[in-house]
Formats: structure tokens, sequence, C-alpha cells
């Protein structure tokens, strides 16, 4: 490492004002940072000063993606053999899902990266650590077989419009990774829904069906049982299927501090209660799907420990929280059972949160200025 260090040392002059390469500042100073601990403070002003900085933050996220990253690959394989009936040895299994995924991985960084320079490059600012997480949630959140241009383009949709126009990492009112899913979904309805996208190179005649699409179109006899869903063995989205190995990525998320426990327990709590809520009226053969199994079917545990906990676009206060992630897993099992065109509602059910969080903030505020104004009043009227 010491030797890399003096390379570094020795061309960064080039790329610092009225070197060579002093245009080129922005994606020097981006790889520098990724490599070594920045050995620069706030030059004025107080600031908090924390060893944990933004690309340790992030690259603390992307280490609990790890387990539904691991486990999605070698599942990717496991569908697809278990589709053709092949009984393929694990390191098979791996690397035929290793094949399939590592590529749309490939082109969400590069794509995602490659607009961040640019932006960076011509606002002559420093990159931005965020896409660190970005650019391994959207390949989780893609279909199997999706193809990869159109990973480009989501990708591309969520970092400039998603992001880049409301000014870059910290100031986006929308999650980036879900933006992408979104946008594929409404836009390419037929590559991103039904049987054949959710198991790569699927035996024709095998039936790739995921647990919320025969829930959908009412065989609720085929749904597994609770366990394959929470173990896993199931199709799905590459990062969503299995909730163990999203409950580990949970467990370091907490942990570190990462990630939000208010928003994680208020959204579990606002699905128990609608899902208690369809049991309860039982109108139909979807609301009297026991209310747990609603966890662990579709991308809800992933989007309750992976997307709805993103500090940027949740809310900011404590009782916030409680407000935002309440009201996301109420709204992800309504959306989910009462509008069949969308049965993912845990993806709309965020973002539409993510859109309220601000106002959600607001009213918090104001609550709690409203209460210490009446405590001074009260103070001055007692004295």
């Amino acid at each position: 490492m010491k030797a890399l260090r003096k390379q570094i040392d020795k061309i960064k002059p080039q790329f610092e004002k009225g070197g060579k390469f002093e245009k080129l500042h922005s994606t020097f100073d981006a790889f520098e940072t990724f490599l070594f601990v920045p050995n620069k403070v706030t030059a004025s002003g107080s600031h908090v000063r924390d060893a944990m900085d933004m690309k340790r933050l992030m690259s603390m996220v992307v280490i609990a993606m790890m387990p539904t990253l691991l486990f999605g690959i070698w599942n990717v394989g496991y569908q697809h053999f278990l589709s053709i009936g092949v009984d393929a040895a694990f390191w098979q299994t791996f690397w035929f899902g290793f094949l399939k995924v590592f590529p749309i991985i490939v082109v969400s960084y590069v794509t995602g990266l490659a607009i961040e320079f640019a932006f960076a490059q011509s606002r002559g600012h420093e990159v931005n650590e965020g896409f660190l997480v970005s650019g391994m949630l959207i390949p989780l959140v893609m279909p199997p077989d999706v193809p990869l241009w159109m990973v480009a383009v989501a990708t591309a949709f969520a970092v400039i419009i998603g992001k880049e126009v409301f000014g870059g990492t910290g100031m986006n009112i929308l999650n980036p990774a879900l933006t992408a899913r979104a946008f594929l979904f409404f836009a390419y309805p037929k590559e991103m829904s039904g049987d054949k996208v959710w198991i790569a190179e699927k035996a024709d005649a095998y039936s790739g069906a995921t647990p919320l699409g025969d829930a959908l179109v009412g065989h609720i006899d085929k749904i597994p049982d609770t366990m394959t869903m929470f173990y896993g063995f199931i199709p799905g989205s590459i990062g969503e299927t299995s909730t163990l190995a999203i409950l580990i990525g949970a467990v370091i998320l907490l942990w570190t501090g990462v990630g939000s426990w208010r928003i994680m327990l208020s959204t579990l709590a606002g699905a128990i209660v609608m899902g208690l809520i369809f049991n309860a009226w039982a109108l139909n053969e979807y609301m009297q799907i026991p209310f747990w199994q609603h966890l662990v079917m579709g991308g809800f545990a992933f989007g309750l420990v992976y997307m709805a906990t993103d500090p940027v676009t949740a809310s900011q206060t404590n009782r916030g929280k409680y407000i935002y992630g309440f009201l996301i897993g109420f709204i992800a099992i309504l959306i989910r059972v009462f509008n069949p065109a969308y049965p993912e509602g845990m993806m709309l059910a965020i973002l539409l949160m993510n859109v309220f969080a601000p106002l959600i903030d607001h009213y918090v505020l104001r609550a709690n200025i409203k209460k210490r104004l009446k405590r001074i009043d009260n103070t001055l009227e007692t004295a």
C-alpha cells in the first residue's frame, strides 16, 4: 500500500490547479479517496467530525447487501436447473447465476458512475459516493432475465432524473434504485412482469410465477409454504427472494448504526396491521392469506431493510420515522391486495412516502414548536 500511496502522491500535482490534467481533478480525487481515507478536515467553521465518512458509510451498506447478492446469484442458477429438471452441484449452480448477475452489476456501475463523473466534472465538484449503494441496489431489484440495455437505460434515468437534477447525492427526493425499477416497470411492463422474466433460460413448460404472481391470478393454493419463501427458494428479483439473507443484512445495518430501527420496526408494524385487517374481513382468497406470509412475499423485506431506511429520502425526525415507516408497510399491503395491476406494492409505497417524507417532518417540527411555545407560556403564567 505504501508503494501505491507514493505513486498517487507522485502524479497528484498533475491533477491539481495548474497541472496538466486539472480538469480531471474530481475524477482523480474520487479514486484517491476511495483507496485511502482523506488526510484533510474541514477548513473553517464548526462541523461534526466522525471516523465514519460517507464512503465508509456507503461501503458498510454494500457489505450488508452481500448476503442477498450471494444468495441471489445461487438462486438464479438454482431456479434455472430446477426448471429444466437437472440436479446441479452447488458450484455449477452458483457459476450459472454469477454469469447472469455479474453483467447486470457491471452495466449498472459503469453507466451510473460514468454519469456521476460527468456531472462532477462539469460542476467542478467532488464525485459523490451515493452510487456505491445505488449501483448495487439496482441489479438486486431486477429480474435475472432483464436485457442489459434496459439496465443501462433505467440506471441513466435514475441517476439523471432521480438524483442529479435535484443536485446530486443528498439532495434527491426519490430513492434512485426504486426510480430505476419503477421506470422499467412502467416503460417496459412485458419485460418486468409475467412468468418468463423471473427464471433465466427456463424450460418452456415450466411455470416461473412468483408467489405474488400466483396470488394475483387467484392461485392461492400454488403459493409456496412460509419457510420456503423465508429461505428464498422461489422465483423473483435477484436480491429480494431470501428473507433470511435480508435479515442478516438488517443485523449488520442495525449493529453498525447505519440503518434506522425506527423505520424498520414501524414498517413491519404497518404491514402487520394492514394484514390483520384483511384477515379480519377476508372478502376474497387474497385477503385470507395470513398476514405473516405478506412479510416474506415479494420485495417487502428487501424494501423494508435497504430502501425504506435510505437516510436521504426517508423522514429525518424520530417521530416522523415512525409515521413514515408505518405508512409504507400499511400502504404496501393495501396496494398489493387491492390493486392487481401493481402486485409489488412495496415499490410504489416507498416512492409515495419519499414524496411525503418532507411534509411529515414539517408537521412533526411544527407540533414540537407549538408544544414548546405552550410550555413557555405556561411557565410565564406560573411565574
